[in-house]
């Protein structure tokens, strides 16, 4: 199981720890993705030099390929991806909704066409309790329903009841020590999202998530509805905001009192050379680059930035060159560890709001590239 402690607060924003048999976590904390078990153009030891504290793996990914029961076999996604920290897995849900030809849902669960081979898959919450237990991660998600926003009140007020009635059955099939995270359901309704986490409440998680954001609605949308529901989260236990990772997300979601995060977008827009600066992302690709000798970011301190310049980084993209994929990778990872450690440090020191105005003053930020979730990756 996981123990969770508030170390300081300021305003509504919070710094906490928590503990768990694979190690601590400092929070807030941003969760780099390994969808796959890999953290795409990033080793394990490269993402431990970075102060990686924690990844997130997917049921989905893993249980099509290379199979759940291969990965409890060679010993847990821990051994098999050589990561001896902690490892949350989504459950599965979202990429149902993003990435599978769904064929069926109901109550007992879904039925889907892996997008992979075509081949007919059920996914049940049972099914993904145990799929994420063969994985032996660290924090499992309950198995929801993903709805794209915006949707009628009558269909979000349904959705959330299948989540939560699939929620109770999760609960009832954890058979280890895992952790177990609720996923607050509700589309953009206040109303709605605080009955979903009513209704998760009573049923008893160790940590609370607010899903269903990041899948069509507004920036603001999406802010208004994080505000509203994560004070209401309870104080004793972690807050989890899926899938959402801009860097003004991540403030915005800081300072609603949320502790932990994961995006794909670091390591996507890595490898389409859209890189993260202290004064707002930049495209490597252009021409004014070609010449550069400064280096990506004169404010960073990492590897790539202390020995790399601008062209450099721009010749290795347009010759298609691994290394360009990789320094790309582990800056932008390096970016958002780095926002998240600063936003933590602010906390404690009770200046919070004077550190988000001064790095949203100095950002300028493109949201050129769309959402975030893991399908992606």
């Amino acid at each position: 199981m996981i123990d969770f402690q508030v170390s300081n607060q300021d305003g509504t924003a919070r710094a906490g720890k928590l503990d768990t048999h694979h190690g601590n976590i400092l929070t807030p904390i941003f969760m780099p993705v390994g969808t796959l078990g890999t953290v795409k153009a990033a080793a394990p030891e490269e993402l431990k030099a970075l102060g990686t504290q924690i990844l997130l793996g997917n049921t989905y990914h893993l249980h099509l390929r290379p199979g759940d029961e291969l990965i409890h076999k060679l010993g847990g996604l821990h051994r098999f991806m050589n990561w001896d920290g902690p490892i949350l897995t989504d459950s599965g849900g979202f990429q149902v909704f993003s990435l599978a030809k769904l064929l069926k849902r109901e109550e007992e669960g879904v039925v889907f066409r892996s997008h992979i081979d075509g081949r007919k898959v059920k996914l049940t919450p049972e099914s993904s309790i145990a799929i994420q237990q063969n994985l032996g991660s660290t924090i499992m998600m309950c198995f929801d329903e993903c709805l794209e926003l915006p949707a009628e009140r009558e269909k979000v007020q349904r959705s959330l009841e299948l989540t939560s009635r699939w929620a109770t059955r999760c609960k009832d099939a954890r058979t280890t020590d895992q952790a177990l995270f609720g996923i607050i359901q509700g589309g953009g309704e206040e109303g709605l999202r605080e009955e979903s986490l009513q209704q998760l409440q009573e049923i008893g998680f160790d940590g609370y998530s607010i899903g269903g954001l990041s899948v069509g609605e507004s920036n603001e949308e999406m802010y208004r509805v994080t505000r509203h529901i994560a004070p209401r989260m309870p104080s004793d236990l972690p807050r989890y905001l899926m899938g959402v990772g801009e860097p003004r997300d991540l403030l915005e979601g800081v300072e609603a009192g949320v502790d932990m995060f994961d995006c794909v977008l670091p390591t996507r827009n890595a490898r389409n050379g859209s890189l993260f600066t202290s004064h707002g992302k930049i495209s490597i690709k252009q021409a004014r680059f070609r010449e550069d000798p400064k280096p990506l970011d004169p404010e960073c301190q990492c590897n790539t930035c202390q020995h790399y310049s601008r062209a450099y980084l721009r010749h290795l993209y347009l010759s298609g060159e691994i290394l360009g994929m990789r320094l790309n990778t582990l800056h932008n990872l390096h970016f958002f560890l780095n926002l998240m450690k600063n936003a933590r440090n602010a906390i404690l020191e009770n200046r919070f709001a004077a550190f988000k105005k001064e790095f949203l003053e100095g950002y300028q930020q493109d949201i050129s590239s769309g959402g975030c979730h893991p399908e992606s990756e």
